[in-house]
């Protein structure tokens, strides 16, 4: 991911702040010999405190699921988050005094990648540990059960799952909003998101506004 300076994380605090408000991703493991790498959907928990000095990603997966194969053989695995992402079409880029046809397209996004040290879950009690973390990070407390090795009604699916501990070594962090256009044509960019009004523009523009005001 390229990461020019007007686009980066101003410190660790910003793409923490983000990452905190943001719990879906895309893990990126090294496939086999012979096969591409695999790139998992899935929930996570982030949480600065724990483990290095990055802090610690935890997720569940299906026993079923193929990666664990290649997670065996290559524990250095990629975490993919990006959000508050919106087109923007050229006219609203072209530099002043310049006809609007000349303005370039581009995209607004937010994307942190977290390189990671993965360690397979599978002890009953830790396993458990990590899923009421999960549902705790998701739900108001009391809307499920805790789960218990051995216990109702989720002890029998535990063999079902396997964890995921995501220590993160490196991070790399991008907030691609114009930040350095112009002001006239950054005012010109927030006004036509404000005024489109496409699903995604409002979260765009918010994340525009606060790299403007940071």
């Amino acid at each position: 991911m390229l990461i020019h300076p007007w686009d980066a994380a101003r410190d660790t605090a910003e793409w923490q702040a983000w990452l905190a408000t943001h719990d879906f991703g895309q893990l990126a493991v090294n496939g086999l010999p012979g096969e591409p790498p695999f790139v998992q959907p899935m929930h996570f928990a982030y949480d600065a405190s724990r483990g290095g000095e990055f802090g610690e990603a935890v997720a569940h997966l299906a026993r079923p699921n193929p990666v664990w194969p290649a997670l065996a053989a290559d524990s250095e695995v990629l975490l993919s988050v990006v959000d508050d992402y919106a087109f923007v079409p050229g006219p609203w880029q072209a530099p002043p005094g310049a006809p609007a046809e000349h303005g370039t397209p581009t995209s607004f996004y937010a994307a942190v990648q977290l390189r990671c040290t993965a360690r397979v879950v599978d002890a009953p009690e830790e396993k458990a540990e990590l899923l009421n973390r999960l549902v705790g990070r998701f739900q108001a407390p009391g809307r499920s059960a805790t789960v218990t090795p051995g216990e109702a009604p989720y002890g029998r699916m535990l063999p079902g799952i396997r964890g995921l501990r995501l220590e993160v070594t490196d991070v790399r962090a991008k907030f691609k909003y114009a930040g350095h256009k112009p002001e006239e044509v950054q005012d010109r960019i927030a006004r036509g998101l404000a005024e489109r009004g496409d699903p995604r523009d409002a979260a765009a523009l918010a994340a525009q506004r606060r790299r403007r005001q940071a």
